[in-house]
C-alpha cells in the first residue's frame, strides 16, 4: 500500500507495533478530518503487522445506540476464548453481548472491560495482538468505555491498540493521539499526480483540496457548483461525509451554513444581517461551531469553513427553495449597492 506524504504516522505505527512485538503494549489514536486519510493509515498498520492476531471493527452511526454493537463486531472472531475468563468476567461479557440473559448493570461495565483486558492478554500469549477500531466518533458509548477501561490497564500484554476518530468525536481521556494533519503541498502533488496523471486544471483541484487526501482522489471526477468551487461527485465518500455532518445539526444552523456558504467573503456583518432577515440569531450558530464547521474571528470579523469544501457541499444539497430565500436575504443585507 502506497502512502503520500505520511512518513509521521507510518513512523509512530511502526513504534506501535514494534514495541508490541517485544512485549510492550501501546495504544495510539489517529483524530483527523474526514477524507484525510485515517482508514488508510490503519489498513497500512494491519499490513504491517506480520505474525500479529488482527481484530477489526468499524463505528456504524446507525448502530451507535446500541449497547456493546463495536465491541461485538470486534470480538466476534474469538469469543470462543470467553470459556477461559474468570467466571464474573466472563458472566458480565456474556450478558453484554447477547450471549446470556440478564441486564447489564453499572458494575457489570467494569468487569466487560477487564474481560477485554484479559481476553487480549491470553491472546497475546500465543503471538501479538493488533485491535484496530475505525470511526470511533460512531462507536456506542458501552464499547467505547469498554475500549478505554481496557487501554487504560494495558501493559506487557503485547497488544497494540490502534482507534481512529474525527475531530468531533468524543474525547478518549488518558489516551496517546496523533493529529493527522493534511498533506504538504508536495505530497498533494505527487499523489493528484499519481490518481489522475492526465488531469487538466490541477492547481484549481490542488488549491480546493487543501491537502485532503480523499479530496485530491475526487475533485478530479467533479464539476463546478452555482459558487464557482467545485462540487464533489454525487455517489463520493467525502460527500457523503460532509452531509452527514451537516444533516445532524439543527435546521436554523444549516439555514445559516448555507447564508455562509453563499457569502463568498465571510463577512460576519453581512451574515448577521442575512441571518437576521431569515429570522435566525447568533445562537443558531453555536452548533456548526461547536463541531468545528466554521470559525468565527470577531476581530477581523469573519466566517471561514473548516474546509473550503464544505461550501459547496452545503450549497449542493440545499433545496432550490433554501437557496433561493438565502440569496434573497444576502441581497436585502448586502443593500441596494450589491
Amino acid at each position: 500500500m502506497l502512502l503520500y506524504g505520511r512518513g509521521r504516522e507510518q513512523a509512530a505505527i511502526g513504534r506501535l507495533l514494534a514495541s508490541a512485538r517485544e512485549g510492550t503494549s501501546g495504544v495510539l489514536v489517529l483524530r483527523g478530518d474526514p477524507g484525510i486519510g485515517k482508514t488508510a493509515l490503519l489498513d497500512h498498520a494491519v499490513a504491517e503487522a506480520e505474525g500479529f492476531r488482527v481484530l477489526r471493527a468499524s463505528g456504524v452511526e446507525s448502530e451507535a445506540r446500541l449497547s456493546f454493537a463495536t465491541l461485538t463486531q470486534l470480538l466476534a472472531p474469538v469469543l470462543d476464548r470467553s470459556a477461559a475468563l474468570p467466571g464474573p468476567q466472563r458472566a458480565a461479557l456474556e450478558r453484554a453481548l447477547g450471549l446470556a440473559e440478564g441486564p447489564v448493570g453499572g458494575g457489570d461495565r467494569l468487569l466487560v472491560g477487564l474481560a477485554v483486558l484479559t481476553l487480549l492478554g491470553d491472546m497475546a500469549e500465543e503471538r501479538p495482538v493488533l485491535c484496530v477500531v475505525d470511526d470511533v466518533q460512531w462507536a456506542d458509548h458501552s464499547s467505547a468505555e469498554a475500549l478505554q477501561l481496557a487501554a487504560r490497564r494495558l501493559g506487557a500484554e503485547r497488544v497494540a491498540l490502534l482507534l481512529a476518530a474525527r475531530p468531533e468525536g468524543a474525547e478518549l481521556p488518558g489516551l496517546p493521539e496523533l493529529r493527522v494533519e493534511p498533506l504538504t503541498a508536495a505530497a498533494a502533488a505527487e499523489l493528484l499526480t499519481a490518481v489522475a496523471p492526465e488531469l487538466g486544471g490541477a492547481e484549481r483541484v490542488l488549491a480546493e483540496a487543501q491537502g485532503n487526501p480523499l479530496a485530491l482522489v475526487e475533485l478530479p471526477k467533479s464539476r463546478a457548483t452555482e459558487t464557482g468551487d467545485l462540487a464533489l461527485p454525487p455517489a463520493g465518500r467525502l460527500r457523503v461525509a460532509y452531509h452527514g455532518q451537516v444533516s445532524r445539526l439543527p435546521g436554523a444552523t444549516q439555514r445559516w451554513l448555507l447564508l455562509a456558504a453563499l457569502e463568498e467573503t465571510g463577512a460576519l456583518d453581512v451574515l448577521l444581517r442575512a441571518a437576521g432577515e431569515c429570522g435566525l440569531t447568533v445562537a443558531d450558530l453555536a452548533p456548526a461551531e461547536a463541531a468545528g464547521l466554521v470559525r468565527v474571528d470577531l476581530t477581523a470579523g469573519e466566517l471561514t469553513f473548516r474546509h473550503p469544501l464544505l461550501r459547496s457541499a452545503l450549497v449542493d444539497r440545499a433545496p432550490l427553495a433554501d437557496r433561493l430565500a438565502a440569496h434573497a436575504a444576502l441581497a436585502e443585507a448586502l443593500g441596494p449597492e450589491a
